[in-house]
Protein backbone atom coordinates (compact mmCIF):
# COMPACT_ATOMS: atom_id res chain seq x y z
CA UNK A 1 0.00 0.00 0.00
CA UNK A 2 2.73 2.59 1.52
CA UNK A 3 5.73 2.60 0.83
CA UNK A 4 6.39 3.37 4.67
CA UNK A 5 7.26 0.25 7.16
CA UNK A 6 3.74 -1.15 9.09
CA UNK A 7 2.33 0.05 12.61
CA UNK A 8 3.13 -2.69 15.09
CA UNK A 9 1.37 -2.95 18.44
CA UNK A 10 1.80 -6.39 20.64
CA UNK A 11 -1.20 -8.05 21.28
CA UNK A 12 -2.02 -6.07 24.52
CA UNK A 13 -1.64 -2.89 23.15
CA UNK A 14 -3.42 -4.14 20.16
CA UNK A 15 -6.58 -4.73 22.69
CA UNK A 16 -6.25 -1.96 24.23
CA UNK A 17 -6.28 0.14 20.93
CA UNK A 18 -7.90 -1.17 18.85
CA UNK A 19 -11.06 1.65 18.29
CA UNK A 20 -7.84 3.60 17.08
CA UNK A 21 -5.96 0.90 15.28
CA UNK A 22 -9.15 0.51 13.16
CA UNK A 23 -9.33 3.87 12.73
CA UNK A 24 -5.89 4.17 10.99
CA UNK A 25 -6.83 1.25 8.73
CA UNK A 26 -10.14 3.15 7.55
CA UNK A 27 -7.49 6.13 6.65
CA UNK A 28 -5.36 3.24 4.45
CA UNK A 29 -3.01 2.10 6.77
CA UNK A 30 -1.32 -1.61 7.07
CA UNK A 31 -1.13 -2.70 10.91
CA UNK A 32 1.09 -5.42 12.29
CA UNK A 33 -0.09 -7.39 15.38
CA UNK A 34 2.98 -9.16 17.29
CA UNK A 35 3.15 -11.49 20.25
CA UNK A 36 6.74 -11.81 22.14
CA UNK A 37 7.74 -9.51 19.37
CA UNK A 38 7.43 -12.01 16.19
CA UNK A 39 4.84 -10.93 13.82
CA UNK A 40 1.76 -12.91 13.91
CA UNK A 41 -1.33 -10.99 12.07
CA UNK A 42 -1.74 -8.47 9.78
CA UNK A 43 -4.50 -5.75 9.42
CA UNK A 44 -5.34 -4.40 6.00
CA UNK A 45 -8.42 -1.86 4.77
CA UNK A 46 -10.59 -3.80 2.74
CA UNK A 47 -11.88 -2.85 -0.66
CA UNK A 48 -14.49 -0.29 -0.69
CA UNK A 49 -18.04 -1.51 -1.53
CA UNK A 50 -20.06 0.32 -4.69
CA UNK A 51 -22.44 2.69 -3.18
CA UNK A 52 -25.42 2.76 -5.86
CA UNK A 53 -28.46 4.56 -4.25
CA UNK A 54 -30.75 4.76 -6.97
CA UNK A 55 -31.45 3.16 -10.76
CA UNK A 56 -29.35 5.29 -13.38
CA UNK A 57 -26.27 5.44 -11.11
CA UNK A 58 -24.18 4.01 -13.61
CA UNK A 59 -25.13 6.31 -16.25
CA UNK A 60 -22.49 7.62 -18.24
CA UNK A 61 -19.64 5.11 -16.87
CA UNK A 62 -20.38 2.09 -19.02
CA UNK A 63 -20.27 1.60 -23.23
CA UNK A 64 -22.41 -0.65 -25.12
CA UNK A 65 -20.60 -2.05 -28.79
CA UNK A 66 -23.02 -0.53 -31.29
CA UNK A 67 -24.30 -3.88 -32.17
CA UNK A 68 -24.75 -5.22 -28.43
CA UNK A 69 -28.16 -6.57 -29.59
CA UNK A 70 -27.35 -8.16 -32.71
CA UNK A 71 -28.21 -11.64 -34.03
CA UNK A 72 -25.10 -12.55 -35.14
CA UNK A 73 -23.57 -11.26 -31.05
CA UNK A 74 -26.56 -13.57 -29.56
CA UNK A 75 -26.47 -17.16 -31.82
CA UNK A 76 -22.07 -16.15 -30.92
CA UNK A 77 -23.39 -15.94 -26.99
CA UNK A 78 -26.16 -19.60 -27.37
CA UNK A 79 -23.21 -21.33 -28.95
CA UNK A 80 -20.55 -20.59 -26.12
CA UNK A 81 -23.02 -21.54 -23.35
CA UNK A 82 -24.89 -24.33 -25.25
CA UNK A 83 -24.51 -26.90 -22.81
CA UNK A 84 -25.80 -29.64 -25.34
Amino acid sequence: MSDQAAAQFNIHDAKTNLSRIIERVEHGEEIIISRAGRPVAKVIPLAGRVQRSARGSLRGQLGLAPDWDSDAVNESITTEFDAS
